[in-house]
Formats: structure tokens, C-alpha cells, sequence
């Protein structure tokens, strides 16, 4: 098993183990916010910071360079420790899942907001973001001994991204409504994650699971380990 974990100013940490529920804001907390952004200070992306994830399961028929493991392993290898290629790195991250939406079979996202006041706090949520989905990547995809045929086979993929960016203008609420939802996602992500040269990017963190050649996930896998997956 291979882990990458760089940090810097951003934080990239792409486990696909050779190295990413949509909640409803109650009416009351609408209006908090609307009444803090009155107060902020207005930057590239807007006001305060946002935290947010969004998670892809699609179909992998292999483990080629041109799958969605080749693509997200480019992704991870070619990345250095600069703010403008941690920011490249999750736009390059969106753009492969864009590409590959033909073979979508699921997805979720969420996002909450934070005064600039609270960066602390922002921190904490994107950490505690981070730390669950990292627990359910520990979880290993081997088929039974006398399953040999399934090994290295078509597989489920889950691509976890959780990012704390500057501002209020990037979108996270809609993935897994549609495709045209889960597809504006990650182009909002794609594009404000290069404003400023990617200083705009508190953090990031991308996963993806399974990663072994031999590991392979199973429909029930999905349901059963990631039920906040809505399919579309």
C-alpha cells in the first residue's frame, strides 16, 4: 500500500492505496449567515470560507493508464508541493471525473460556510470531513480466494475530494441529483480552485478507493460503506 500525503499551504493526501447526503440548511441558520456576510470582507471568491466535499462512485472496466486509476494516480505522482500545483491538482482530479461521467453511477456532496472570524472553526469541520472519510478508506476490496475471476476486474471506484476554500462562490450542494448537478459541482470546484494562482485553497484532500489491482467493489460495498451516495 502506497499513501502520499504533501503539505504545505494546502494539504493533498490521495489514498487509492498505491499512493476523494446532501444536507438542507434550516431556515433559521439561512439567516445567520445572510446577517454575518453583511459584515465581511469581500474577496476573489466572495465572503468567509467554505468547506465542502463531494464524492463520485463510477464503473472501472480496468486498471489501464487511460481508467480512472491511471488518471488519478497522473494526478497524484505529478504533483509538487507549490500552492499553484495542489490547485492544479484538483482541477486536473474534476476534469477526470468530468470526463468520465458516462460511467457515473453515484454521487453527494455538502458544504457549510464560515466567517473569516472562524477559520478555526472551518478547520476543525474540513478535519472532521476529512478523518471519516479517511477511516472508510482503510476498508480492503478482496474478493473471496475462489473468486479468481473477479480479480483486477470492473470495479465500483469512490472519489472522495474535501477542500476548505476562500469565499462563498463555490458550489457544493447537488451532486447525486442528476449528472448536470454533479457536473456543475465539479466545474465550480474546478474553476475557483485556480483563482489567484490557487491561493484561494486553504486545503485539499483527495481519496479513492479501491486501489489494490486485486481489490474490487462490489454494488453492495457501495451501498453498505457509503450510503450517502444518491445514485443517478
Amino acid at each position: 500500500m502506497f499513501k502520499c500525503l504533501i503539505s504545505t499551504l494546502m494539504l493533498l493526501s490521495a489514498s487509492g492505496f498505491l499512493v476523494l447526503d446532501v444536507k438542507r440548511t434550516s431556515s433559521k441558520n439561512l439567516h445567520l449567515n445572510l446577517f454575518d456576510k453583511l459584515f465581511e470582507e469581500e474577496g476573489m471568491l466572495g465572503k468567509g470560507i467554505t468547506v465542502g466535499k463531494v464524492q463520485v462512485a463510477l464503473m472501472s472496466s480496468d486498471r489501464s493508464d487511460s481508467s480512472i486509476f491511471g488518471l488519478l494516480e497522473d494526478c497524484a505522482t505529478d504533483t509538487g508541493n507549490e500552492p499553484e500545483e495542489l490547485s492544479r491538482m484538483a482541477n486536473d482530479v474534476c476534469l477526470a471525473l468530468m470526463r468520465k461521467s458516462d460511467s457515473w453511477v453515484a454521487a453527494c456532496s455538502t458544504g457549510k460556510w464560515f466567517k473569516g472570524d472562524d477559520a478555526g472553526k472551518a478547520e476543525s469541520y474540513y478535519n472532521e470531513l476529512a478523518n471519516a472519510e479517511a477511516m472508510k478508506f482503510e476498508k480492503e476490496y478482496i474478493p473471496d480466494d475462489n473468486d479468481d475471476e473477479n480479480k483486477g476486474s470492473s470495479t465500483i471506484v469512490v472519489v472522495s475530494m474535501i477542500i476548505e476554500i476562500q469565499g462563498d462562490s463555490t458550489k457544493f450542494d447537488g451532486a447525486g441529483y442528476s449528472i448536470a448537478q454533479t457536473k456543475e459541482i465539479l466545474a465550480s470546484i474546478a474553476s475557483d480552485v485556480l483563482v489567484d494562482d490557487g491561493y484561494c485553497v486553504n486545503a485539499v484532500e483527495v481519496l479513492w478507493t479501491p486501489g489494490e489491482k486485486d481489490e474490487v467493489m462490489s454494488k453492495n460495498d457501495l451501498i453498505l460503506d457509503f450510503p450517502e451516495l444518491i445514485d443517478i
